[in-house]
């Protein structure tokens, strides 16, 4: 198993990738030349030695519903072979690419939530612009399309909403 280092190290090799810390000490990678809505190459790197790689577009990985792959016991060779498979789906335009989440609830913009976890940390979710944002202080984390998804991910990673 790669360390977090190696990790980063290899994922910041790739000048098309913009680095960005997220909390809990995690790190994704953005990828603005993408040709469709997914910018998220490389989702929650984690010094734990865990992280998730965009393999939604490709055939022959096991990827969870949101399109990643789990990197936690990647090789060298198989984490670079993964990001550059990733990137190539996104660079080109596919027209069978599933198509984004369809908005369940349209929410007024403005709307906000509170979320806490057990160790006390904050993050407000707000809703701007036809988007779910996810902000750790004035830091964006997140962005989600539906309600839903934001939702879901705030309970995988602990969190509740907080009464306000």
């Amino acid at each position: 198993m790669l360390t977090f280092e190696q990790k980063l190290a290899i994922l910041d090799s790739y000048p098309q990738l913009e680095r960005r810390n997220v909390s809990l000490g995690r790190v994704n990678y953005h990828f603005e030349g993408s040709r469709h809505d997914k910018k998220t190459v490389a989702s929650h790197i984690h010094p734990n030695g865990n992280g998730y790689i965009y393999a939604g577009l490709l055939r022959g990985y096991e990827t969870d519903d949101k399109g990643l792959v789990n990197i936690r016991d990647y090789s060298e060779a198989e984490l670079r072979e993964l990001v550059d498979a990733s990137l190539t789906s996104l660079s080109m335009f596919i027209p069978d690419a599933p198509a984004p989440a369809k908005r369940k609830k349209k929410a007024q913009t403005g709307a906000e939530s509170l979320w806490m976890n057990e160790d006390g940390h904050t993050l407000s979710l707000r809703f701007e612009e036809d988007l779910w944002y996810l902000y750790a202080g004035l830091q964006l984390e997140m962005a989600f399309e539906t309600i839903e998804e934001a939702e879901e991910y705030l309970a995988e990673e602990g969190f509740v909403r907080s009464r306000e």
